[in-house]
């Protein structure tokens, strides 16, 4: 991780000064590296030796951080990690042409890699994560896109560079064997994570989050906590919701009211369950592949994510 937090500084230079001070915002912002690191753990399972690893994987943290900055203007986003997003600093426009930058940063460092089959899962994994933004978009602020439209999303955004991540180190070690365990496992992590970071942002606190309790609630997103207790409420909390997230009026009591809504429905403890269903599939993706400290190490990151529910 050293080699690669080292080429991620290294591939933000530019001559126009605002591209690295825009990248070097978010990047060093503290973020957990989550993505990057399953690239090295999934090429060191199969005794990976090269500098591919750590290409690869400063191009998946490229790729995410692009989607951060994207993410940010699209939805309106006041902070990022804790600190106010580079939207907030630079503009709209900075944040997506820096993050249209970072794109093709990781490109290049996938081409130098010279591994077809490692750019054909990117390359993928970039149109998919794509598309779900244009579906997220297309069913924001609505509250009867239901939840087969918000797994879909998150299936796209978020689960997609989690796999592509995955599969990332079996293609470079030679071990095409292992590529579709290692891609589930991926996916099936993606989707644990993104499902325990929307029930932490009616449970958990701002300093765990990065950012402030209730601002998905306070953007209008219709995540799956809320989905479920719109479905299940009376006609009250329906006309809560609908206010809320539908006409986007949200008062700061609201935030306390919507947490209080889905917890007493059970859709936060739904989700929360779905959550570990998918860490459990995780897990489970794991067993076909060698039984080497870095399959303990993988599980382990199972363990971490489901953690943040405690």
């Amino acid at each position: 991780m050293g080699k690669v937090n080292a080429l991620i500084l290294e591939h933000v230079g530019s001559d126009v000064t605002m591209i690295p001070e825009v990248a070097n915002h978010l990047i060093s912002s503290g973020g957990k590296r989550i993505r990057p690191m399953l690239t090295l753990g999934t090429a060191a399972l199969f005794d990976y030796r090269g500098d591919g690893d750590v290409m690869l994987a400063t191009a998946v943290e490229y790729m995410h951080t692009a989607t951060l900055l994207h993410d940010d203007v699209v939805d309106d986003s006041g902070m990022r990690r804790g600190k106010p997003a580079a939207r907030m600093i630079w503009g709209n426009q900075a944040s997506v042409l820096v993050g249209d930058f970072l794109l093709g940063q990781a490109f290049k460092l996938m081409v130098e890699v010279g591994s077809l089959d490692a750019l054909d899962v990117f390359s993928r994994a970039a149109a998919t994560i794509s598309e779900g933004e244009v579906r997220q978009l297309a069913g924001a602020k609505d509250l009867s896109v239901g939840e087969d439209h918000y797994m879909a999303v998150i299936e796209a955004k978020t689960a997609a560079l989690f796999a592509a991540a995955t599969a990332a180190g079996p293609i470079l070690a030679g071990a095409p064997e292992h590529r579709p365990a290692l891609y589930s496992y991926g996916r099936h992590l993606g989707l644990a994570f993104q499902l325990i970071d929307d029930v932490l942002d009616f449970s958990g606190d701002a300093e765990a989050l990065g950012k402030n309790v209730g601002d998905d609630l306070r953007e209008g997103k219709a995540t799956l906590p809320v989905l479920l207790a719109y479905a299940r409420g009376d006609a009250d909390d329906r006309a809560f919701w609908e206010r809320c997230i539908e006409r986007g009026e949200v008062a700061d009591e609201d935030v306390a009211a919507a947490a209080r809504r889905v917890e007493e429905t059970g859709a936060l403890a739904d989700a929360r369950d779905r959550a570990y269903g998918f860490a459990e599939k995780a897990v489970a993706d794991l067993r076909s592949v060698p039984a080497r400290p870095m399959r303990t190490a993988l599980e382990e990151v199972v363990g971490f994510a489901v953690a943040r529910l405690h």
